[in-house]
Parts: structure tokens; C-alpha cells; sequence
């Protein structure tokens, strides 16, 4: 399986595209900015894309999901709870002084249960809300990956104090839903460095003593 990581747009967000040699289809995760950028790497690995997933309806991870699929038709999947989030994305972008990115409409309601299947790997859509209420995971066993959005970072975790952010609620999904994955788990956060859920469980200190 071919996956690069490259951090794009001025906040850096962390989009991974995943790619199967075998059916040359590829899933690209939090298209945020920079989309010449992802289109020269699925180029250079001749992939297709098969789905734009996003894990959550920041500006900086939604932000170059249209221009995305208007280039290669793929549909594009936001968990629907960041739907008003991603409405207002006018707001976002004078937070942050930028100009506002095109809207697409959302394809599929990335919703707990709910997988994409890229060659042998599947990759499942697990709901971790609380640093915005649509916030996403996804777990992909084969790969022994964990993609946590803005939901858990190297020792740190996701900022709650936007729209839609609960700092309970961020510790609850990380209780419940990623701390029973085993220590060995790669998790890719959604900015800097990646690292491992055994490594998060020992020593990040947002979560001792959950």
C-alpha cells in the first residue's frame, strides 16, 4: 500500500493519500489546501482517485475538497454533525484571513459504521466527537493505521474551545473509541508528527488517568 503524508496549507494539516498498486485507485484524507501538490503525487504513482474523505469541517482540512473533486469526480465524505460547520466555512476563512475556498456539495455521511475499501485495506469510519461535533477517525486494519483528524495528536489532543468543540466529549471518543485499539496502532493526527496509540496511552498527558 502506498501512503505519503504531506502537510499542506499555512496551519500544515497533515493529508494522507493512500494508494493500492494492484487497482491503482487511491483514498485521499483531508485534501485542505495545496491540490497541485496531491494531484503531482497520485500522478507519480499513476492512482485514480476512488473518495475524498474528510475527518472534519475545518477550513484547513475541507478547504481544497472541491477543487479535488472536480478533477477526479470522486465523491466526498464528511460526517453530515459538521454540516453547519462546513456551511459557514466564509467564517473560518476570515479567521484566518484567507479567502474562501469553493463549497462542494457532500456525497456520503461519513458515519459510524460506514467503510471505504481501497484493494485489500478497508477503511473504517469510527465517530470521535469533540473537537467539532462531525469529528471522524478512521481505522484501517490492514495498514494497522490510525488517521485521527484534529482528535488526538503526539502529546497533546484536539483543541476544544471553537464551534462545536466539548472538552469532555474529546476525552470520551478517546476513551471509548481509540485507547482500545492495540499499543502498536500508527496514529497519524491531523498536524506534526505521528505516533502510536501505546505511546499516547503512556505518556500524553491530557489523557492520564482516563
Amino acid at each position: 500500500m502506498i501512503h505519503e503524508i504531506i502537510p499542506v496549507g499555512p496551519l500544515q494539516c497533515n493529508c494522507s493519500i493512500f494508494g493500492d498498486e494492484t487497482s491503482g485507485e487511491a483514498v485521499v484524507i483531508d485534501p485542505g489546501d495545496e491540490i497541485g501538490r496531491i494531484t503531482s503525487i497520485l500522478e507519480r504513482h499513476h492512482l485514480r482517485v476512488k473518495a475524498i474523505i474528510v475527518t472534519h469541517a475545518h477550513i484547513d482540512h475541507v478547504g481544497g475538497a472541491q477543487k479535488l473533486k472536480a478533477l477526479t469526480g470522486a465523491p466526498v465524505y464528511m460526517n453530515f454533525n459538521d454540516q453547519e460547520l462546513y456551511d459557514h466555512i466564509d467564517v473560518q476563512a476570515q479567521w484566518l484571513n484567507v479567502a474562501t475556498p469553493e463549497r462542494t456539495d457532500i456525497d456520503v455521511n461519513a458515519r459510524e459504521g460506514e467503510s471505504v475499501k481501497l484493494g485489500a485495506a478497508e477503511f473504517q469510519v469510527i465517530e470521535t466527537p469533540g473537537h467539532t461535533q462531525g469529528s471522524i477517525s478512521l481505522w484501517i486494519p490492514a495498514e494497522n493505521k490510525l488517521v485521527a483528524g484534529d482528535t488526538l495528536f503526539l502529546d497533546s489532543i484536539g483543541r476544544t474551545d471553537l464551534p462545536g468543540g466539548n472538552p469532555r466529549q474529546i476525552l470520551r471518543s478517546i476513551h471509548d473509541k481509540l485507547l482500545p485499539l492495540d499499543d502498536a496502532v500508527i496514529v497519524i493526527p491531523g498536524h506534526g508528527a505521528t505516533t502510536t496509540i501505546g505511546r499516547e496511552r503512556r505518556n500524553n498527558p491530557f489523557l492520564q488517568g482516563l
